[in-house]
């Protein structure tokens, strides 16, 4: 039982954690003035007054609106609002979103292994404001985090504690309409089709698809420019090389101005997607949801042609991973490696390897070094420390832990116990006839 001195140094470490995340995030430099929020809410009132989207361009710069017509759709509200206005519902959306994320990454995690669990949420917030992609985000007044919280939202609908539950039947629907807005996130369709979740990935693609035609219907000719003209036009998202963009694409393209980094990023991206389904596949065994999701996380972001830093946080779930590599809260060894999952039996070792691992990612996640570096250089330095980001979304890719139970939400439900038949009942004594007198 907590005493109340335990409680309140809590509070006291608590608070500190916060402040010392508030300043750092208010003295680091990068600041993006909310970029991203000031295109979107310039698009969206230029559709409104000439009919036109993709022709938009921020003043001052060579950047416009780069998403489907349906994501233009879901932003029209921004008309009716102020600048301000719409920046404050923005962030309270991205919070919102965040911390529901955080609530179902982290709070599984507390409850099994007994933490304080408001205790373990607050340092999880410090720990990810800190991160490069989460303050990106916020700072660029990106929607990143409100995608995969929208993705996550099915992985939630498909877990055991909904099984018997009507909200069920809307797993798939955060997925399709998180393609719909952006198309990165259609890769969890085909996840949903790999891990054999066929009502869900039907639904995911009738969300999808019904949002798209919902554009085709409000804007005929806006979305035919898009899909047949805007989609294609890289020009307008930027150069491959710049170092924010921690691609495959990105690497290749810093690797050397001759090579055909088309085709060869092409070949790498069928490869990735190879190792992706074959983890998935190990991961669906295993029947580590958690796993399985940041895996089609990180692909997402190494074969879309470009990968700014604030869409890497698809990798904040591996993060999780990799700080709860064991969820079995039972500590006795396991025998042997499963052949069919390929989970190693607990060692301490490996489970320490693997926190400190975390910290180590986390901590060059947080650091901003991809801008260090020049896209001009040809040297080692450039190739590790300037791609740095698409190397650990590599790297992940290829050694990501799958553990060997799933979380408890997740799980298998638990085997009914065998039936016992019932011990015939001993037949009754005859009593004898009362005897008159």
């Amino acid at each position: 039982m907590l005493t109340r001195g335990t409680t309140t140094a809590r509070i006291a470490v608590l608070a500190v954690a916060v402040l010392a995340t508030g300043l750092v995030l208010a003295v680091i430099p990068g600041h993006r003035g909310w970029f991203d929020a000031g295109v979107y809410y310039g698009a969206v009132r230029h559709w409104a007054a000439t009919g036109q989207l993709y022709d938009y361009v921020r003043p001052g710069t060579p950047y416009g609106f780069t998403y489907p017509p349906f994501a233009a759709v879901c932003m029209l509200p921004m008309r009716l609002l102020g600048w301000h206005p719409a920046i404050a519902v923005g962030v309270a959306l991205s919070a919102a979103a965040t911390a529901l994320l955080l609530y179902w990454l982290v709070d599984p995690v507390a409850r099994r292994r007994g933490w304080c669990r408001w205790y373990a949420f607050g340092l999880a917030a410090c720990l990810c404001a800190l991160t490069n992609p989460v303050r990106d985000t916020f700072s660029f007044g990106q929607v990143n985090l409100l995608l995969v919280a929208l993705v996550f939202a099915d992985r939630q609908l498909t877990s055991r504690q909904f099984m018997c539950s009507r909200w069920r039947l809307l797993a798939g629907v955060g997925t399709g309409l998180a393609a719909a807005i952006k198309l990165t996130p259609a890769l969890f369709i085909v996840h949903l089709l790999l891990t054999r979740q066929w009502r869900a990935a039907a639904t995911a693609a009738a969300t999808a698809l019904g949002a798209t035609g919902a554009g085709f219907l409000i804007a005929p000719e806006v979305s035919r420019r898009f899909w047949t003209a805007a989609l294609w036009d890289t020009d307008r998202v930027g150069g491959f090389a710049n170092m924010s963009n921690q691609s495959l694409q990105g690497l290749i393209a810093r690797l050397g101005p001759h090579l055909p980094s088309r085709a060869l990023w092409a070949a790498a991206a069928l490869a990735v997607l190879a190792l992706w389904a074959h983890r998935l596949h190990r991961a669906a065994a295993a029947r580590d949801t958690l796993a399985a999701y940041s895996l089609t996380g990180l692909a997402c972001c190494l074969v879309s042609p470009i990968t700014w830093v604030h869409h890497l946080v698809w990798m904040l779930p591996a993060l999780v991973v990799l700080a709860d590599p064991d969820p079995d809260p039972d500590p006795a060894p396991a025998p042997a490696a499963d052949a069919g999952t390929g989970a190693a039996p607990r060692r301490p070792g490996r489970r320490r390897a693997r926190t400190a691992l975390c910290w180590l990612l986390h901590l060059v996640l947080s650091s901003g070094m991809v801008w260090l570096w020049h896209p001009d250089g040809r040297s080692l330095g450039t190739l590790l420390g300037g791609s740095a980001y698409a190397l650990t979304s590599l790297g992940l890719l290829l050694a990501l832990p799958i553990r060997r139970h799933p979380e408890q939400p997740d799980g298998p439900a638990a085997p009914a116990p065998p039936e016992r038949t019932a011990a015939p009942a001993p037949a009754p004594r005859a009593r004898p006839a009362p005897v008159g007198r």
